[in-house]
């Protein structure tokens, strides 16, 4: 851009009248910036304003260097550096915008992704909550003295769904570990439950686990947690339920969870168990594509444990 328009001012040298030293490196500066960027404007400047003092003021013409030539040179300088200043913020501002352009257009597509994933995950949940009220119904036709008792338990597991349901779509859940969001919902659901005399140990390496199956592990631990504190410490007994994840394969996991409490009946046949508890933890437990494995741990302290082995998406 330079060299056209050094040979430009040559060319029309003869027929311009004195005085237009710069006449053709004006544009040159300005295109050198706005089609090269900041660093090839400023030196097609510099090699401008060298251009115009030594072939149009100075040596080359014989002529002295006045303080007229200097001012001239002084404006050319400062109309330049503002020029480049001027197309540099420009195109700074425009990359700017078009990187929150695609910032927006980004977060846009993720709300919008998210927003389509929490009407999923709503309207599977209502599907849950509908085919438990249908097994409550059941059990309260059987026993219409349960009624009260059935209620109670529909309003627990309501509200245990509400409490995951908030876990899996706070923003601070995106980056916490699988352990700690465990341990988390394992104390949240002991503290509503009101058993002080409860403790809860969580052990889960970091799983890359997708939204339907955290929510199927997470239903799944808070019924058994939930059963277990029902259940396992009856009579303000005191005790501890662990939560075990452990690698059982190529990605493949076993979820354990015991308790030290009184432990199962003797001769307990989960087949035949007909307690709603026991058939929602064995629905959870298949759509996580394993089976259901209850047994008492046999360890000084007695206590029962329950065992899913599942596998990732």
């Amino acid at each position: 851009m330079f060299a056209v328009a050094l040979a430009l001012r040559f060319a029309v040298d003869s027929v311009l009248p004195s005085g237009f030293p710069f006449l053709t490196f004006f544009p040159a500066v300005i295109l050198s910036t706005f089609f090269c960027g900041l660093r090839p404007g400023i030196t097609c400047a510099v090699l401008s304003t060298l251009a115009a003092w030594y072939f149009f003021i100075g040596p080359m013409t014989g002529m002295q260097l006045t303080g007229q030539a200097l001012l001239a040179l002084a404006f050319f300088v400062g109309i330049a550096t503002i020029d480049i200043i001027l197309i540099h913020f420009t195109f700074s501002a425009a990359d700017k915008l078009r990187a929150e352009q695609v910032k927006t257009a980004r977060l846009y597509e993720s709300q919008r992704t998210m927003f389509q994933e929490l009407q999923h995950r709503v309207a599977n949940n209502m599907q849950f909550i509908a085919a438990l009220l249908t097994l409550q119904k059941r059990k309260v036709a059987a026993d219409p003295s349960r009624a009260l008792t059935a209620l109670d338990e529909a309003r627990i597991r309501l509200d245990t769904i509400a409490r995951i349901h908030r876990r899996l779509y706070a923003p601070e859940r995106l980056d916490m570990p699988t352990g700690q969001y465990l341990r988390e919902l394992c104390c949240d659901l002991i503290s509503a439950a009101g058993a002080e005399n409860v403790g809860c140990v969580v052990k889960a390496p970091d799983l890359s686990l997708n939204v339907t199956q955290l929510t199927t592990l997470s239903m799944l631990v808070a019924e058994v947690v939930t059963n277990s504190v029902k259940h396992a410490f009856r009579g303000e007994r005191a005790g501890t339920i662990s939560v075990d994840i452990v690698p059982r394969g190529p990605d493949r996991y076993e979820l354990a969870i015991a308790d030290d409490g009184h432990g199962l009946p003797e001769n307990l046949d989960l087949g035949a168990t007909g307690g709603l508890g026991m058939r929602i933890i064995q629905g959870l437990a298949a759509q996580l594509g394993g089976d259901v494995e209850m047994t008492n741990r046999g360890e000084p302290g007695g206590g029962a444990v329950v065992r899913v082995a599942f596998a990732l998406a």
